[in-house]
């Protein structure tokens, strides 16, 4: 499968854990990386190029930082403009019809602080649900996320073990070796991930 990685960070220099994630991306095999800030910094998007990116692509994935419960600012913007009435829904959009889709994010807070009657009061779940129901609005087949915790303080063998799970997610998506219907079982695909 071909997977296209939308990737939005606006102070990406800053952060490790993001560095991290992404250091090596462009050498998984089928993998495309597409950062939205490097090729936009206007965020003057172009809609035809980023529907033809779409188009050629069996796997989207969202992959940003957690800003304010949503997206960083251009995310909104790419889905805005991009994602039209007529192509990625409605009665004859389907241009995104079927495609894999999922969200890969990372949070500051630890895993735990995302809970009612916690700081966050709400899991990271419900809080990504505009996002996956645009997937589903978009006719695609959506899964779950791939969520990195505690960002602020994630450092050392923990943060290279978020990185081996992800790129091992993306090597296996890219390979076709994953069940949709069966990782829709699980919270987060880094739980499906650590068991294949």
């Amino acid at each position: 499968m071909k997977i296209l990685i939308l990737f939005a960070h606006p102070a990406f220099q800053k952060s490790t854990v993001n560095k991290a994630l992404t250091d090596g991306i462009n050498l998984i095999e089928n993998v495309t990386f597409h950062d939205l800030y490097e090729e936009y910094p206007d965020m003057d998007i172009d809609i035809d190029r980023e529907q033809e990116l779409l188009t050629k692509h069996d796997c989207i994935v969202f992959m940003h930082p957690m800003y304010w419960y949503s997206t960083p600012a251009i995310f909104k913007e790419w889905q805005d403009l991009v994602l039209e009435h007529g192509w990625a829904y409605g009665s004859t959009g389907n241009a995104l019809l079927g495609k894999l889709f999922f969200l890969a994010v990372t949070t500051g807070a630890p895993k735990e602080v995302f809970q009612k009657g916690e700081i966050q009061n709400y899991t990271v779940r419900e809080l990504l649900a505009p996002l996956t129901q645009t997937g589903t609005f978009c006719k695609m087949n959506v899964i779950p996320p791939f969520v990195t915790h505690g960002g602020l303080i994630l450092e050392g063998e923990r943060l290279l073990q978020y990185k081996a799970e992800y790129h091992k997610l993306l090597t296996h998506i890219a390979q076709d070796k994953l069940d949709p219907e069966k990782v829709k079982e699980y919270e987060y695909l880094n739980h499906y991930i650590k068991e294949v």
